[in-house]
């Protein structure tokens, strides 16, 4: 896994009725981009993630995720 600042990253919920975890990276702590994850929680919580099986990181809406694709226009 990798991610970088800005990134958000999405804890999905163990156990049913768990909610799922939703927040943006703000550091990365581990070399090129690995764990652990500095996260600043939806809910305003900020805690150092190790990230398992149930995380995905997802960019930021407003990045671009094909860096080769023509510019719009």
């Amino acid at each position: 896994m990798r991610a970088s600042v800005g990134d958000r990253l999405h804890v999905h919920g163990t156990h049913v009725g768990d909610a799922d975890r939703r927040g943006e990276i703000i550091e990365v702590k581990g070399p090129g981009g690995t764990p652990p994850y500095l996260v600043r929680f939806d809910d305003g919580h900020r805690g150092l993630v190790f990230p398992g099986p149930d995380a995905v990181v997802e960019p930021p809406a407003d990045r671009d995720t094909a860096p080769d694709s023509p510019p719009n226009g």
